[in-house]
């Protein structure tokens, strides 16, 4: 049997270690990509149900809707960015999340429209 080359001895633990070290980046990169998208789908949800809940309310006016959108958003863990009413239609924006893994979305609710009629100038606006 040949003798191994002193140069080689310990390698394998390099190698080791640096596959570890690059399915721990690959890890870290897969955890923050689920986060991302975790925070994506929880500012829809709350877009998609204050907008339903200002889009019930519109008959009460502007601000009362808002205020539902509000507390609807706040209850689903997300802040309502932006609230308006275009007739019977609702616009808002919530968003989730702070820094790197901050996201915002907007959602419309309200009854269907013709089809080709163009949206009317918003009524009115409230942050």
């Amino acid at each position: 049997m040949k003798p191994r080359p002193a140069a080689d001895r310990g390698s394998a633990t390099v190698w080791t270690v640096a596959v570890v070290a690059v399915l721990c980046v690959v890890f870290g990169v897969v955890l923050a990509l689920g986060q991302a998208v975790v925070t994506r789908h929880r500012a829809a949800g709350g877009a998609d149900l204050a907008a339903l809940a200002a889009a019930d309310h519109w008959a009460e006016g502007p601000a009362v809707a808002c205020e539902r959108a509000q507390k609807v958003a706040r209850a689903q863990g997300t802040r309502l960015v932006r609230c308006a009413l275009v007739g019977d239609v609702s616009d808002v924006s919530a968003a989730a999340g702070r820094g790197p893994f901050a996201a915002e979305v907007r959602a419309r609710a309200g009854p269907p429209s013709p089809s080709g009629s163009p949206s009317p100038a918003p009524r009115a606006a409230v942050p």
